[in-house]
């Protein structure tokens, strides 16, 4: 995590560089003496942390985060601690009361990580959404060329040269003569995926999974082929809780 550290105190200001050396996933960036070096440095870098002082003169460490239209993860540091109210209303990650020891900054810098990460999975995931370009897919059916809205898929069906795709709300489903592997190219592959060589399924609407079946409803299930057994699972562990 890139971080600044601002603070008005040089001998506070040295704490911090001192502690945040002794950190493996934190890289400090730049010591700022007050909140108008640091906004300078985020004009110029991309921060992920900042570790700021309340209590400054002429730019308080609050005025500086209320002037920022987006904010890097905060983690105040004061020996004022009637602030800490007001510091979490800014949603700071956590707040060290001067003089604070090597263990009390490392449990903080520990959440702010644990915050950072958890943004960034949020981020991969926004990015593995279905874009624009997937949102519908125009199949060929006799002499009909029918719009399909991907999220509406349930699951695909090969029969021999013809597929059958199945899209909720419709009880028939929509059959093309195209193959398998140039259908599966076409879908996002955060959402759906070949668990046969018979079938794709979209992984968002599997309702349970029993015996290496997928089971859609009461009517429907879905065998699990052997060559496509680890990677499937693989899949569902990742998302399994309990025993």
């Amino acid at each position: 995590m890139r971080c600044l550290a601002i603070d008005d105190e040089p001998l506070a200001l040295a704490q911090l560089e001192s502690y945040i050396s002794q950190v493996p996933f934190l890289q400090l960036v730049r010591l700022c003496r007050d909140a108008y070096e640091a906004i300078s440095a985020l004009g110029e870098e991309e921060i992920d942390l900042l570790f700021i002082d309340i209590n400054m003169p002429d730019l308080s460490g609050m005025d500086l985060l209320r002037s920022l239209l987006v904010r890097p993860l905060v983690v105040f540091t004061t020996a004022y601690p009637e602030y800490a109210i007001e510091g979490y209303k800014m949603d700071a990650v956590d707040y060290l009361l001067k003089p604070f020891d090597f263990q009390e900054f490392l449990r903080a810098a520990d959440k702010a990580h644990k915050q950072w990460e958890y943004r960034l999975r949020e981020t991969q995931e926004g990015e593995d959404a279905v874009s624009p370009e997937q949102e519908f897919l125009f199949i060929k059916s006799g002499y009909k060329m029918i719009r399909v809205n991907v999220a509406d898929i349930r699951y695909i069906e090969a029969k021999n040269e013809y597929v059958h795709l199945f899209v909720e709300g419709d009880p028939d489903p929509i059959t093309s003569l195209i193959s398998m592997k140039s259908l599966e190219e076409q879908l996002p592959e955060s959402h759906f995926m070949r668990v046969h060589r018979s079938f794709i399924v979209n992984l968002s609407r599997i309702l349970e999974i029993s015996r290496f079946r997928i089971v859609f409803d009461s009517n429907i299930y879905i065998p699990i082929g052997e060559n496509y057994k680890e990677k499937f699972m693989a899949y569902i562990n990742r998302r399994c809780i309990g025993k």
